[in-house]
Protein backbone atom coordinates (compact mmCIF):
# COMPACT_ATOMS: atom_id res chain seq x y z
CA UNK A 1 0.00 0.00 0.00
CA UNK A 2 3.06 2.74 0.30
CA UNK A 3 3.56 5.32 -2.59
CA UNK A 4 7.49 5.06 -1.56
CA UNK A 5 9.82 2.64 0.07
CA UNK A 6 13.36 2.45 1.09
CA UNK A 7 15.26 -0.70 1.81
CA UNK A 8 18.69 -0.40 3.96
CA UNK A 9 20.86 -3.00 5.11
CA UNK A 10 20.04 -2.66 9.13
CA UNK A 11 22.58 -5.22 10.23
CA UNK A 12 23.91 -8.71 9.66
CA UNK A 13 23.40 -8.06 5.42
CA UNK A 14 19.17 -7.93 6.37
CA UNK A 15 17.35 -5.14 5.07
CA UNK A 16 15.00 -3.07 6.29
CA UNK A 17 12.10 -0.66 4.82
CA UNK A 18 11.35 2.36 5.89
CA UNK A 19 7.46 3.15 3.76
CA UNK A 20 6.07 5.95 3.26
CA UNK A 21 1.92 6.13 3.06
CA UNK A 22 0.00 8.85 1.67
CA UNK A 23 -2.62 8.38 -0.90
CA UNK A 24 -3.48 4.74 0.59
CA UNK A 25 -3.25 3.10 3.99
CA UNK A 26 -2.44 -0.45 5.84
CA UNK A 27 -4.84 -2.04 7.54
CA UNK A 28 -1.63 -4.34 9.19
CA UNK A 29 1.56 -2.81 9.20
CA UNK A 30 4.82 -4.40 10.03
CA UNK A 31 6.45 -5.61 12.25
CA UNK A 32 7.46 -2.27 12.78
CA UNK A 33 11.44 -1.62 14.43
CA UNK A 34 13.32 0.70 15.71
CA UNK A 35 15.12 3.97 14.35
CA UNK A 36 18.16 3.91 12.71
CA UNK A 37 19.65 7.60 11.30
CA UNK A 38 19.67 6.73 7.92
CA UNK A 39 15.94 6.35 7.59
CA UNK A 40 15.72 9.76 9.54
CA UNK A 41 17.85 11.36 6.57
CA UNK A 42 15.23 9.89 3.92
CA UNK A 43 12.01 10.68 5.53
CA UNK A 44 13.16 14.38 6.26
CA UNK A 45 12.43 15.15 2.90
CA UNK A 46 9.12 14.87 3.06
CA UNK A 47 7.77 17.83 5.18
CA UNK A 48 8.61 19.53 7.74
CA UNK A 49 7.27 17.27 10.28
CA UNK A 50 6.68 13.97 8.89
CA UNK A 51 5.26 11.43 11.58
CA UNK A 52 8.18 8.72 11.73
CA UNK A 53 6.74 5.38 13.03
CA UNK A 54 9.21 3.11 15.10
CA UNK A 55 10.26 0.90 18.55
CA UNK A 56 12.95 2.93 19.98
CA UNK A 57 15.80 2.95 18.14
CA UNK A 58 19.52 2.98 18.46
CA UNK A 59 20.49 5.43 21.28
CA UNK A 60 24.70 4.26 21.36
CA UNK A 61 26.47 7.53 21.62
CA UNK A 62 27.89 8.16 18.17
CA UNK A 63 26.81 9.64 14.99
CA UNK A 64 24.03 6.47 15.10
CA UNK A 65 22.08 7.83 17.67
CA UNK A 66 18.70 7.73 16.26
CA UNK A 67 16.90 8.51 19.27
CA UNK A 68 18.89 11.36 20.19
CA UNK A 69 18.79 13.21 16.12
CA UNK A 70 14.99 12.76 16.82
CA UNK A 71 15.11 15.03 19.92
CA UNK A 72 17.25 17.46 18.02
CA UNK A 73 15.29 17.78 14.93
CA UNK A 74 12.59 18.79 17.42
CA UNK A 75 10.06 15.38 16.70
CA UNK A 76 10.09 13.74 20.08
CA UNK A 77 6.51 14.15 21.44
CA UNK A 78 5.49 15.99 17.98
CA UNK A 79 5.57 14.28 15.29
CA UNK A 80 7.69 11.35 15.94
CA UNK A 81 5.54 7.99 16.93
CA UNK A 82 8.00 6.21 18.93
CA UNK A 83 5.45 3.04 20.44
CA UNK A 84 7.54 3.40 24.00
CA UNK A 85 5.49 6.56 24.06
CA UNK A 86 2.31 5.81 22.53
CA UNK A 87 1.67 1.61 23.32
CA UNK A 88 -2.14 0.29 22.63
CA UNK A 89 -4.40 0.13 21.41
CA UNK A 90 -2.39 2.04 18.64
CA UNK A 91 0.20 -0.67 18.35
CA UNK A 92 -0.10 -4.14 19.50
CA UNK A 93 1.60 -7.28 19.64
CA UNK A 94 0.71 -10.50 17.46
CA UNK A 95 2.69 -13.50 18.45
CA UNK A 96 1.59 -15.94 16.71
CA UNK A 97 1.62 -13.75 13.07
CA UNK A 98 3.19 -16.50 10.86
CA UNK A 99 1.51 -18.86 12.47
CA UNK A 100 4.21 -19.90 15.16
CA UNK A 101 5.98 -18.20 17.35
CA UNK A 102 8.58 -15.33 16.51
CA UNK A 103 11.04 -13.31 18.14
CA UNK A 104 9.94 -10.17 19.93
CA UNK A 105 11.34 -7.43 18.14
CA UNK A 106 9.26 -9.39 14.78
CA UNK A 107 5.52 -8.85 16.35
CA UNK A 108 4.57 -4.91 16.92
CA UNK A 109 2.06 -4.10 14.26
CA UNK A 110 -0.51 -1.00 13.86
CA UNK A 111 -2.42 0.50 11.15
CA UNK A 112 -2.19 3.73 9.14
CA UNK A 113 -5.49 4.65 10.62
CA UNK A 114 -4.66 4.19 13.97
CA UNK A 115 -1.23 6.70 13.46
CA UNK A 116 -3.33 9.48 11.92
CA UNK A 117 -5.94 9.23 14.55
CA UNK A 118 -3.40 9.40 17.26
CA UNK A 119 -1.30 12.08 15.92
CA UNK A 120 -4.74 13.80 14.84
CA UNK A 121 -6.45 13.53 18.32
CA UNK A 122 -3.22 13.24 20.76
CA UNK A 123 -1.06 15.22 18.90
CA UNK A 124 -2.93 18.18 17.23
CA UNK A 125 -1.28 17.09 14.27
CA UNK A 126 -2.79 17.91 10.37
CA UNK A 127 -1.76 18.94 7.37
CA UNK A 128 -1.61 21.76 7.75
CA UNK A 129 0.84 23.62 10.65
CA UNK A 130 -0.30 25.86 13.23
CA UNK A 131 0.20 29.12 11.44
CA UNK A 132 -1.74 27.32 8.42
CA UNK A 133 0.94 26.22 6.13
CA UNK A 134 0.43 22.70 4.73
CA UNK A 135 3.11 20.29 4.89
CA UNK A 136 3.87 20.68 1.19
CA UNK A 137 5.10 23.97 1.62
CA UNK A 138 8.95 23.96 -0.26
CA UNK A 139 8.28 20.44 -1.22
CA UNK A 140 9.35 18.81 -4.70
CA UNK A 141 7.67 16.39 -6.30
CA UNK A 142 9.15 13.82 -8.46
CA UNK A 143 8.00 14.55 -12.24
CA UNK A 144 6.10 11.56 -13.89
CA UNK A 145 5.32 10.71 -17.50
CA UNK A 146 3.23 7.81 -19.16
CA UNK A 147 4.21 4.22 -19.11
CA UNK A 148 6.11 3.32 -22.26
CA UNK A 149 3.51 1.53 -25.43
CA UNK A 150 3.22 -2.71 -24.43
CA UNK A 151 4.72 -2.58 -28.06
CA UNK A 152 8.08 -0.84 -26.60
CA UNK A 153 8.64 -2.89 -23.54
CA UNK A 154 10.90 -5.65 -23.84
CA UNK A 155 9.96 -9.26 -23.02
CA UNK A 156 12.09 -9.52 -19.96
CA UNK A 157 14.45 -7.63 -17.20
CA UNK A 158 15.86 -9.08 -14.18
CA UNK A 159 17.54 -6.71 -11.53
CA UNK A 160 19.62 -9.19 -8.85
CA UNK A 161 21.13 -7.52 -6.14
CA UNK A 162 23.59 -8.54 -3.30
CA UNK A 163 23.58 -5.96 -0.37
CA UNK A 164 26.25 -7.63 0.87
CA UNK A 165 28.91 -10.16 -0.66
CA UNK A 166 29.42 -12.05 2.13
CA UNK A 167 25.90 -12.43 2.63
CA UNK A 168 24.17 -13.97 -0.90
CA UNK A 169 21.65 -15.73 1.11
CA UNK A 170 19.72 -12.26 1.20
CA UNK A 171 20.04 -11.45 -2.19
CA UNK A 172 17.10 -10.15 -3.61
CA UNK A 173 15.49 -10.10 -7.54
CA UNK A 174 13.18 -7.43 -9.17
CA UNK A 175 11.93 -9.33 -12.35
CA UNK A 176 10.23 -7.27 -15.00
CA UNK A 177 6.11 -8.43 -15.74
CA UNK A 178 5.68 -6.75 -19.16
CA UNK A 179 2.13 -6.83 -19.62
CA UNK A 180 1.40 -4.96 -16.80
CA UNK A 181 4.88 -2.70 -16.79
CA UNK A 182 5.65 -4.11 -12.88
CA UNK A 183 8.67 -5.35 -11.17
CA UNK A 184 7.85 -8.35 -8.89
CA UNK A 185 10.18 -8.74 -5.90
CA UNK A 186 11.53 -12.28 -4.98
CA UNK A 187 14.00 -13.15 -2.45
CA UNK A 188 16.63 -16.00 -3.12
CA UNK A 189 14.00 -17.02 -5.71
CA UNK A 190 11.15 -17.23 -3.76
CA UNK A 191 8.28 -14.52 -4.46
CA UNK A 192 8.29 -12.26 -1.68
CA UNK A 193 4.38 -12.07 -0.37
CA UNK A 194 2.45 -9.35 1.48
CA UNK A 195 1.25 -11.19 4.71
CA UNK A 196 -2.02 -9.29 4.75
CA UNK A 197 -3.10 -10.10 1.33
CA UNK A 198 -0.54 -13.12 0.17
CA UNK A 199 0.15 -11.20 -2.74
CA UNK A 200 3.91 -10.56 -4.30
CA UNK A 201 5.33 -7.44 -3.42
CA UNK A 202 5.40 -5.37 -6.47
CA UNK A 203 7.10 -1.82 -8.08
CA UNK A 204 6.48 0.00 -10.44
CA UNK A 205 9.89 2.02 -10.53
CA UNK A 206 13.24 0.38 -9.03
CA UNK A 207 16.02 3.38 -7.82
CA UNK A 208 19.61 1.42 -6.85
CA UNK A 209 21.16 4.30 -4.99
CA UNK A 210 24.66 3.71 -4.32
CA UNK A 211 26.53 4.63 -1.11
CA UNK A 212 29.48 4.34 0.96
CA UNK A 213 28.29 2.35 3.80
CA UNK A 214 30.46 2.47 7.16
CA UNK A 215 29.93 1.23 10.62
CA UNK A 216 29.15 3.41 13.19
CA UNK A 217 32.47 2.61 15.43
CA UNK A 218 30.04 3.78 18.55
CA UNK A 219 31.17 0.98 20.72
CA UNK A 220 27.68 -1.12 20.01
CA UNK A 221 27.60 -4.93 20.35
CA UNK A 222 30.00 -6.35 17.38
CA UNK A 223 29.97 -2.87 15.77
CA UNK A 224 26.90 -3.62 14.17
CA UNK A 225 25.21 0.10 13.70
CA UNK A 226 25.63 1.50 10.16
CA UNK A 227 25.76 4.53 8.43
CA UNK A 228 25.39 5.22 4.51
CA UNK A 229 26.46 8.45 3.08
CA UNK A 230 23.08 9.94 2.23
CA UNK A 231 23.88 13.41 1.50
CA UNK A 232 26.15 14.32 -1.52
CA UNK A 233 26.01 12.52 -4.93
CA UNK A 234 26.48 8.96 -5.89
CA UNK A 235 26.10 6.60 -8.91
CA UNK A 236 22.18 5.44 -9.57
CA UNK A 237 20.74 2.83 -11.32
CA UNK A 238 16.92 3.33 -12.35
CA UNK A 239 14.64 0.88 -13.67
CA UNK A 240 11.03 1.10 -15.20
CA UNK A 241 9.70 -0.07 -18.62
CA UNK A 242 11.84 -2.84 -18.26
CA UNK A 243 15.21 -0.53 -19.25
CA UNK A 244 17.53 0.35 -17.19
CA UNK A 245 18.69 4.19 -16.78
CA UNK A 246 22.33 4.76 -15.79
CA UNK A 247 22.52 7.91 -13.61
CA UNK A 248 23.20 9.82 -10.48
CA UNK A 249 21.72 11.17 -7.43
CA UNK A 250 22.45 14.25 -5.10
CA UNK A 251 20.96 15.24 -1.64
CA UNK A 252 21.93 18.25 -0.22
CA UNK A 253 21.19 18.40 2.98
CA UNK A 254 18.85 16.16 5.15
CA UNK A 255 16.14 18.12 4.36
CA UNK A 256 16.78 18.60 0.91
CA UNK A 257 14.69 15.89 -1.79
CA UNK A 258 16.93 13.22 -3.26
CA UNK A 259 17.38 14.30 -6.54
CA UNK A 260 18.04 11.70 -9.60
CA UNK A 261 19.93 12.58 -13.17
CA UNK A 262 20.02 10.69 -15.94
CA UNK A 263 23.97 10.52 -17.69
CA UNK A 264 23.24 13.31 -19.94
CA UNK A 265 22.19 15.37 -16.46
CA UNK A 266 18.28 15.66 -17.26
CA UNK A 267 16.08 14.84 -14.02
CA UNK A 268 14.21 11.17 -14.15
CA UNK A 269 10.25 11.05 -15.05
CA UNK A 270 9.38 8.08 -13.28
CA UNK A 271 6.41 5.90 -14.62
CA UNK A 272 2.89 6.68 -12.13
CA UNK A 273 3.07 4.28 -9.24
CA UNK A 274 5.23 2.69 -6.30
CA UNK A 275 8.83 3.78 -6.16
CA UNK A 276 11.32 1.77 -4.43
CA UNK A 277 14.84 2.51 -3.65
CA UNK A 278 17.51 -0.11 -2.73
CA UNK A 279 20.17 1.36 -0.85
CA UNK A 280 23.15 -0.40 -2.26
CA UNK A 281 26.50 -0.38 -0.88
CA UNK A 282 29.48 0.66 -2.76
CA UNK A 283 31.26 -2.92 -2.74
CA UNK A 284 27.53 -4.65 -3.15
CA UNK A 285 26.55 -6.63 -6.58
CA UNK A 286 24.25 -5.23 -8.99
CA UNK A 287 23.48 -7.48 -12.46
CA UNK A 288 21.27 -7.12 -14.92
CA UNK A 289 20.18 -9.44 -17.48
Amino acid sequence: SADVLYEAVAEGGITRFLAIYYCNGAENVGPVRSARTYFLDFISEYGSSPLYVHVGGANQDGPADALSQIEDYGWAGHNDMNQFSIGFPTFWRDYDRLGHPVSTEHTMYSTTEKLLQFAATKRKLAVEDEDGASWTKGFIPYSFKEDAPAQKRPVAQNVHLEFWTKAPEYAIDWIYEPAANIYKRSNVGKPHTDLNNKKQLTAKNIVVLKMIETNANDGYENNQHLLYRAKGTGKAHIFMDGIEIAGTWRKDSRTARTLLFDNTGLPIKFDKGTIWFDILPTDGIISVK
